[in-house]
């Protein structure tokens, strides 16, 4: 072995070597690969090894195409076949909320450049004879899919890894890490010791016992997966093609060709959790005890399906172990709180996800940040709230809704309630219907008295449209009182604290007792946050963005956190309470205090400590709603007395309490981005409309050249505001901007305007055809509807009300 290295990639399996791979092929020559065992000696021998590219996120699924697309290229750098079948494959709908599913999932494919068709059913039998096609609604076609050999890949990654002078070590399991001065670890195995100066927890079913190596604790959790492969079957033998792969919904399975014969598989809805207290060390090329109870349901769904299944014998059962994350997605990235160690780990659908997951990761490692947008994989998506039960309990949902459908209006109840703010009991008694982020409860919006709390899943307007609707009139004629308890806060303080903010932000910081509106921009030029940063003394700062982006955020704080001199700390949990907007939020506030809230003695963007009756308020006149607002934060002991006094004081105006939802629709109707969708990693400031918070005349700033340079070229892509010609369907977001049937855009978040009457998307169009008036096609659940880009937004273009 060597006795020095870039890094230390431990585990063997397709992740593991294609992380390797990558690292070297980018330009890391000095890689090492460490398996206890045999590569593949995990989830990755018994894998079905299918590929696809579907997947919620839209860079995950192009990153899933990337990775299809790479085997060929694999296969010439290594010398080695990667078995690849590429069938193609079809997505089964037989009901009507399936069938927008994968019209949505049609519509999407338009934006990522993927040649997805749909199909009827008589053209589902064309393609796949074998199947029962009387109840079908129609399904989506994928030339892409299909399968692969999973130990033909992995070890064409290590292969080719090789070609580009990486090393592997089979049979050197990593015993110990311990970090030196530098930052570099000290890897430590039977065979020796190596200093890397990064290492890659990859370990797959051991990422657990990797972590715990240096004190992560791993929010993973390995699921058995059953599938069975059949003897041979007369209608798969004589078929003149390979019989293609194939995803039923109905049946939750997913099936394709094996030999001459069938492999069939499926998610059980209660799945069963494997070595939940650690996998065993000498576990590898074992399978567990088959249990076809389990699934037997599901299984004679897909008999009736695949009738031919009927006739044919069970050759094999497979029960292995595959280890999950509480979504599904992989955990990547640099794990927070540990400097130069890095995951890539729960990367459960290996050969759709290795090499992106692989190229994303070495992209990071090597240049600092990925090409595109790893948000949905992030570790940092997790926070300390998501222990062992925490991670069985999603793993365990997620897994049984593998083939499920998730509405973007549904909010899935394992592991919750979980973090409750003291309000939380009597917001449900108003009426709240909750929603979760970050483990934390917040209000989506409020159920009339009389009717029940709940929201009915669809991609259509749903039974929260009308209560919406009474929320958003609320602010706009009178106030709404909404919990912001869940924003992610940081307290930033120190003789340093304006130094490092002025070089982390694009914007001027604030003078004391202002708020300023702020970019965070990666090396690149890239947004990596969008936060409202507010001046509490000279050297004291309150910041305040996403609250699913705490540790995100916090984790590039500390980056660049100088040794001494500076304190950066989440304070989320600390501070709790309400926005209130509306014309009449002011009156309301007035009341409670003897401070001047008058419009000159408390303008737009002020900040000041002040007591509202009995409690000591941190109080910002600020709102995302596009009226006149404060954000009121509280420590969480004043909370329910803060909520009961302006629940009080807003009866004189008719002030009711609204949700999430309504905010939704109030900011689209202003035109004003979200982050993670208008604004994520994947765009650039001035593209964003965030160019006029970036002051590339205040001194040095990181992102600044890279900002200069998107001025100067001009931005090559704009955030647009359009009219959707929408019915009873509006847009959620990843829709595609077709011009003379060509995609030339995409949107990025919807929602019906209720103060106006129309319903409204943002998103992203060329810079040149992103002119008012100008006319594209999009997409509604199948159906085409035409989006106007709107020259300004159609709510107070000139922002007066907000201002007043």
């Amino acid at each position: 072995m060597k006795s020095h290295l870039q890094a230390a990639v431990i585990g063997g399996g397709v992740v593991g070597a294609s992380v390797l791979y990558h690292l070297a092929k980018l330009g890391w020559r000095e890689v090492g690969l460490f398996e206890r065992s045999e590569l593949t000696a995990g989830s990755t021998w018994h894998a079905a090894g299918g590929m696809h590219t579907m997947n919620a996120d839209p860079y995950v699924a192009k990153l899933q195409g990337y990775t299809i697309n790479l085997y060929r290229t694999l296969e010439q750098e290594s010398g080695q076949s990667c078995g690849i079948h590429q069938t193609g494959g079809l997505l089964l709908a037989s009901d009507p909320a399936r069938l927008d599913y994968i019209r949505a999932v049609h519509a999407k494919g338009k934006v990522l450049g993927l040649e997805l068709e749909l199909v009827d059913a008589a053209e589902v039998k064309r393609r796949l004879p074998i199947a029962e096609v009387g109840d079908i609604l129609g399904a989506l076609y994928d030339p892409l899919d299909g399968h692969v050999d999973p130990s033909g890949v992995t070890n064409a990654y290590a292969k080719a890894a090789r070609s580009f002078g990486a090393e592997v070590y089979r049979h050197t399991p990593v015993e110990e890490l311990t970090q030196n001065a530098d930052g570099s670890w000290n890897v430590v195995t039977p065979n020796g010791t190596v200093v890397a100066e990064h290492v890659v927890n990859c370990g797959g079913l051991w990422a657990r016992e990797v972590g715990a190596l240096v004190g992560h604790s791993v929010p993973i959790l390995p699921m058995e997966h059953q599938y069975i492969l059949t003897d041979e079957i007369p209608e798969v033998a004589s078929s003149p093609s390979e019989i293609i792969h194939a995803v039923d919904f109905k049946g939750e399975s997913y099936m394709r060709q094996e030999g001459k014969g069938l492999l069939l598989g499926t998610y059980e809805a209660e799945g069963t959790p494997w070595s939940l207290n650690g996998t065993p060390r000498d576990f590898g090329h074992e399978l567990l005890p088959s249990d076809l109870d389990r699934i037997i349901d599901r299984m004679e769904t897909a008999y009736r399906r695949y009738p031919c299944l009927a006739e044919a014998g069970i050759k094999k059962i497979v029960n292995g172990p595959f280890a999950f994350a509480g979504d599904g997605n992989p955990l990547l990235g640099p794990v927070p709180g540990y400097r130069n160690y890095w995951i890539a780990a729960g990367v459960m659908a290996g050969f759709s996800q290795g090499g992106g997951v692989g190229l994303s990761l070495a992209q990071w490692m090597i240049d600092g940040e990925a090409e595109t947008n790893t948000l949905a994989m992030d570790v940092a998506r997790y926070g300390d709230f998501a222990n062992r039960r925490f991670t069985m309990l999603k793993v365990k949902e997620n897994y049984g809704r593998r083939f499920s459908i998730t509405f973007p209006n549904e909010e899935l109840p394992a592991a919750r309630p979980l973090r409750t703010t003291p309000a939380y009991p009597r917001l449900k008694q108003l009426g709240a219907v909750m929603g979760a982020q970050f483990g934390t409860e917040y209000p989506l919006w409020y159920a009339p008295a009389g009717t029940a709390p709940v929201e009915t899943p669809s991609f259509r307007r749903s039974n929260a449209f009308q209560p919406v609707a009474e929320e958003c009139r609320a602010v706009r004629e009178r106030a709404g009182i909404l919990e912001i308890s869940a924003y992610g806060k940081h307290e930033v303080s120190g003789p340093g604290a304006a130094a490092f903010l002025d070089r982390l932000f694009a914007n001027r910081l604030p003078e004391v007792g202002r708020i300023a509106l702020t970019p965070m921009l990666s090396e690149k030029g890239r947004l990596v946050g969008d936060l409202t940063v507010a001046r509490l003394a000279e050297d004291r700062f309150f910041l305040v963005g996403s609250g699913g982006a705490e540790v995100y955020h916090q984790r590039w704080f500390h980056r660049h956190l100088p040794e001494t001199g500076v304190t950066c700390r989440a304070v989320t949990r600390q501070w709790v309470g309400f926005n209130l907007a509306g014309p009449q939020a002011r009156q309301v506030l007035q009341s409670l205090t003897d401070e001047d809230l008058g419009g000159n003695a408390f303008p737009f963007l002020a900040v000041r400590e002040m007591a509202l009756g009995l409690v000591p308020a941190r109080v910002g006149r600020i709102s995302f709603t596009g009226e006149l607002g404060f954000e009121i934060y509280v420590a969480p002991e004043y909370q329910n007395t803060l909520l009961e006094m302006l629940l009080e004081a807003g009866k004189a105006v008719d002030a009711r309490p609204i949700g999430i939802r309504a905010l939704q629709s109030l900011r689209v109707e202003k035109g004003f981005g979200g982050w993670t969708r208008e604004y994520s990693p994947a765009h650039l400031p001035f593209e964003a409309g965030l160019g006029r918070f970036v002051k590339l005349d205040k001194g040095e700033f990181i992102g600044r050249a890279a900002a200069a340079a998107e001025r100067q070229a001009g931005p090559a892509r704009k955030l647009s505001l359009f009219e959707i010609a929408a019915t009873d369907a509006d847009l959620w977001g990843d829709e595609p901007l077709l011009e003379e049937g060509r995609c030339v855009g995409f949107v990025t978040s919807g929602a019906y305007g209720h103060s106006v009457g129309k319903s409204l998307a943002l998103g992203y169009l060329p810079a040149a055809l992103a002119e008012p008036g100008r006319r594209f096609v999009t997409d509604s659940l199948g159906s085409a509807v035409t989006a106007t880009v709107l020259a300004e937004p159609p709510y107070d273009p000139s922002g007066a009300r907000m201002r007043g």
